[in-house]
């Protein structure tokens, strides 16, 4: 079996993938992406990259919903499953179910056509700035976290249930999870969670993933234990943590 390239490897460029089947939009991000010295593959549709994705990992996904053979939304699931990447979807899908959805099932970011390359850009690197974050957060050496009868490795972002079930984590689950771990007890402002600074009122991505991480940890989801909202401050991880 081939080996999986990652390219973030040292003396490498950032790599991203474009899936879209819109070639002049394809060539107008590729375009403004290598300006800033991104590594660039494109594909047309979703079986393409997801075969590229067994034998090569790139730094982040731009994903078109709207694609000729599978389902944007799908897609950005199963790439979450095979790399351990960031996802931007960039799509002419402006509905609201749909960007929800999107961040449910774990993209980063949600960008509607028609678009500002520079934006896209800025957005892009946003997004590896935030998990470059997240990476050099935990220490190779503090791999397992323990809380609540829950634990974490941190190196694969899989979450261990006290019931000896295990749930795959998306990038940015992840990435917000271990903020909490790394400070129990503290609150922590929706900026610190996302690793961004001012962050628009509006912006509810960082409340999905919350949700989305409650949704497993907690009993009554409604009525969270584990991760506490402080109203008009943040949210508090309410557990004591172990690291292994």
């Amino acid at each position: 079996m081939s080996a999986i390239v990652s390219e973030t490897a040292p003396g490498h460029w950032p790599m991203i993938f474009i899936i879209d089947d819109d070639e002049a939009i394809a060539r107008i991000v590729e375009r403004s992406l290598k300006e800033f010295e991104f590594s660039v593959e494109s594909f047309r549709d979703g079986t393409s990259v997801l075969r590229r994705l067994q034998v090569k990992r790139p730094d982040l996904c731009i994903v078109d919903l709207g694609l000729p053979d599978i389902d944007g939304l799908e897609l950005v699931r199963k790439i979450n499953e095979l790399a351990n990447c960031g996802v931007l979807i960039l799509t002419g899908r402006g509905q609201t179910i749909d960007r929800v959805m999107g961040l449910e099932l774990g993209a980063d970011d949600y960008v509607v056509k028609p678009f500002e390359p520079r934006e896209l850009v800025a957005r892009v690197r946003s997004i590896l700035r935030r998990r470059r974050v997240g990476d050099v957060a935990v220490p190779s050496q503090r791999r397992y976290a323990s809380f609540s009868s829950w634990a974490l490795d941190c190196a694969a972002n899989i979450l261990h249930s006290p019931d000896g079930s295990e749930h795959i984590l998306g990038t940015a689950e992840a990435m917000v999870l271990r903020a909490f771990l790394q400070r129990p007890h503290q609150i922590l402002t929706r900026e610190q969670l996302i690793g961004q600074r001012d962050l628009s009122p509006l912006d509810r991505s960082i409340d999905v993933r919350i949700s989305r991480i409650r949704r497993k940890l907690e009993v009554d989801p409604q009525n969270p234990k584990i991760i506490k909202t402080v109203y008009g401050a943040g949210y508090m991880l309410m557990a004591a943590v172990t690291w292994s």
